[in-house]
């Protein structure tokens, strides 16, 4: 189930872009970019409707995705 990311309380969405931003196997590309910079282009991408917030019921965990892998 995908979640409106406008309807996540602003430091519940922060901590879960920061979670998504520091996991392993992140790449961002061949420079070392910082966490608030990775959270910052989370956040735009949120905007532009490229990644969704989603829950999964059945493993009642929250996860970040691209857009286009997730149907309804």
């Amino acid at each position: 189930m995908i979640v409106p990311w406008q309807d996540i309380n602003p430091d519940t969405l922060n901590h879960l872009l920061e979670e998504f931003a520091s996991r392993d196997g992140t790449d961002y590309g061949a420079y070392e970019t910082r966490l608030a910079d990775k959270v910052a282009q989370l956040e735009i991408q949120l905007k532009q409707k490229r990644i969704v917030v989603v829950y999964s019921e059945l493993h009642e965990t929250v996860n970040i995705v691209p857009a286009e892998q997730f149907t309804d």
